[in-house]
């Protein structure tokens, strides 16, 4: 049977991790990135024994290139699906974004024009991997660092579109909106107000760092203090979603990163999970 949806805090579980996560009290749910995991095969070691604890695991896939002008590859989206269903997850999440062109792989997840062409080629995609999915689909809007010239919409209507055509839900990472805000010079919190904040599944929370006037969305670094009080914003406009940490890389001394998510707590009134 699959296991309920996300709640309360979790952090996204990568083996140089593995201990840690395994060693929080009080975790709810975690992601693993679902190109890491063989549907076939044996789970890596610590999710078996997070699943057997009764905590939600959550595929978050990075190659379906969902934005690419090809159609999504039917494999990659077989892929996800197994290891859905191997993890007896609730739900999968993607980007809208794409990372490769013409057999080219980018290796970074690249932002669309927001035009209705793209709208169209995102919604097309989006629901060939609905119709091989067993589980719902959450969608997250990357941060970016440029736009493109020939943008139709902004970024509420652009998301929105995207949602309203395929029923799918949100995957609304607050460092993104905190990235794209201040690289855009607008306001995240009145981003936050033209959002679908009623079709979130789960939240990601992040820290960057800003190079050459820029913010980037690092994952390596703190959460910084603007992020947190975007997810104390987004906790007021709506009962809070489940939180997630996410850490890629430069991991911090394991105190550091229970002071992470006990923020996380404190800013939605989650108990904490350290």
């Amino acid at each position: 049977m699959t296991t309920a949806g996300p709640s309360g805090v979790g952090i996204g579980w990568r083996p140089e991790i593995a201990g840690f996560v395994a060693a929080l009290p009080g975790l709810r749910f975690v992601e693993v990135v679902a190109e890491t995991v063989a549907p076939a095969g044996p789970l890596p070691d610590g999710l078996a024994e997070l699943r057997g604890r009764g905590v939600t695991v959550v595929p978050h896939g990075v190659k379906l290139s969902l934005g690419g002008a090809e159609p999504v590859e039917p494999a990659r989206v077989a892929h996800l699906a197994g290891v859905a269903a191997a993890l007896d997850a609730p739900l999968v999440s993607e980007h809208i974004a794409f990372v490769r062109a013409g057999g080219l792989e980018a290796g970074h997840l690249l932002p669309l024009p927001r035009s209705r062409e793209a709208v169209a080629a995102v919604v097309a995609n989006v629901r060939r991997a609905q119709a091989e999915l067993p589980v719902p689909l959450a969608l997250e809007p990357i941060a970016a660092l440029f736009d493109w010239p020939d943008d139709e919409l902004d970024e509420a209507d652009f998301l929105t579109e995207i949602l309203d055509a395929t029923g799918a839900l949100l995957l609304l990472d607050v460092a993104n909106v905190h990235a794209n805000a201040r690289n855009r010079g607008g306001d995240p919190a009145a981003l936050l107000d033209r959002l679908p904040l009623d079709r979130i599944a789960y939240v990601h929370v992040a820290g960057g760092a800003e190079h050459c006037g820029f913010y980037h969305d690092t994952h390596t670094d703190p959460v910084p203090a603007e992020v947190l009080d975007l997810v104390g914003e987004l906790c007021g406009r709506r009962r809070p979603p489940a939180l997630l940490l996410e850490r890629d890389g430069h991991y911090p001394p394991a105190a550091e990163l229970r002071g992470e998510l006990d923020a996380l707590a404190a800013a939605s009134g989650y108990p904490v999970v350290t």
